[in-house]
């Protein structure tokens, strides 16, 4: 065939199907897609893991080195000015005269400022800025970005996003939350599913000698018996053709509540940690007793894999809201939170946990004298 004849048709036209070659050609491989689904989904029912699936820990888009966070919130509002805030002139002027006449009444400081021996592990940020003067706007805001909407606090958004190292505890946990000031929206789900919402233990005003998951030992029911329950229930709930996101939530706390039973109870007796330890948190002095055991009780959950643990400190008249008397009140919230925190901080050191956990404090917002 010369280069001036044209080409035959077959040879520059790709030969065409129809619809039912198409079909017939590929339908192994459609076949494979449903087989694929169909023991995808038998497989989760049978091995009982939807709750599981839904909490398991997850790995973020960029590596990043803090796996937890542990929250201090100082409720009340602290006078940023009183605690973290540099006082050039005070340094400056250290040891020399007054050039005034000494007041006839002079207070003296005598706080320890265990913090201080931790400053290389600190970061003082001055620039977070807050848009609400009010407390209970001010404390929904910092928990959950937002003064006028329910939305989901920051620990139920970092849980769902990364998701539990434990199966058996909760991924967020709140420690004696606040009752009042947005309560419970503090530690909220909102529209997140509910198993992300915060597991709260104790309240505000709850002696830490109480701070107890209550009912934990089931001394009635056999172990078996509460296993082949939860299956019924399950079960049933598989029967309903439309899935019931607060059921789901009711099943899931009840799987969760069957697991932690042999976590909780070891993990919640201080008295196993050595007497080293609990004087490190203040546990042998009252003025430190309460929020000690509440840093303590952080870095026991810190340490079995809980994601975001948030401590809050509201003791004593008015906790941190302090419109007069600064002088005594402020000194007594500093001496009851600061050895315990400093504690924290060093215990988290050597255990190895610090170096992969946020310990964020600060209050609803900051202020002046």
């Amino acid at each position: 065939m010369g280069p001036d004849r044209p080409t035959p048709l077959s040879a520059s036209v790709p030969q065409l199907h129809s619809r039912r070659d198409l079909l017939r050609s590929c339908g192994i491989g459609f076949g494979s897609l449903g087989l694929h689904s169909l023991l995808q989904e038998t497989s989760q029912a049978a091995t009982d893991s939807e709750t599981i699936a839904s909490t398991n820990a997850r790995k973020p888009h960029f590596a990043a080195r803090a796996k937890r966070i542990i929250f201090l919130f100082m409720k009340g509002g602290p006078s940023h000015i009183e605690t973290f805030d540099p006082k050039p002139r005070l340094t400056r002027d250290d040891g020399k005269s007054l050039p005034f006449p000494k007041p006839r009444l002079i207070f003296h400081a005598t706080a320890e400022e265990n913090i201080s021996q931790c400053a290389d592990d600190l970061c003082v940020i001055n620039s977070v800025h807050g848009s609400n003067p009010a407390h209970g706007g001010a404390t929904l805001k910092l928990h959950t970005g937002s003064d006028t909407f329910v939305r989901p606090s920051l620990g139920s958004w970092i849980s769902y996003g990364l998701g539990t190292e434990n199966q058996n505890l909760p991924a967020f946990i709140s420690i004696s939350p606040t009752l009042f000031h947005g309560g419970v929206n503090n530690y909220s789900a909102a529209f997140l599913p509910a198993v992300f919402q915060g597991t709260s233990l104790g309240h505000a005003g709850m002696s830490a000698r109480d701070l107890r998951v209550r009912f934990i030992n089931n001394t009635v029911v056999p172990t078996a018996i509460q296993r082949a329950q939860l299956h019924l229930l399950k079960q049933m709930h598989l029967q309903h053709a439309a899935s019931d996101s607060q059921l789901d939530a009711r099943i899931q706390a009840f799987e969760l509540a069957f697991r932690m039973q042999t976590e909780i109870p070891g993990l919640q007796d201080l008295t196993r940690e050595t007497k080293e330890t609990q004087n490190l948190y203040g546990l042998e002095d009252s003025d430190t007793f309460e929020f000690g055991t509440q840093c303590l009780l952080a870095r026991k959950f810190a340490e079995r894999g809980v994601r975001f643990i948030q401590v809050t400190h509201q003791k004593g008249s008015g906790h941190w809201d302090q419109h007069a008397d600064l002088v005594k009140r402020h000194r007594e919230n500093a001496k009851q939170v600061d050895r315990p925190i400093a504690g924290l901080l060093k215990d988290l050191k050597r255990q190895g946990l610090l170096k992969d956990t946020l310990v964020l404090w600060g209050g609803e917002f900051g202020r002046t004298p």
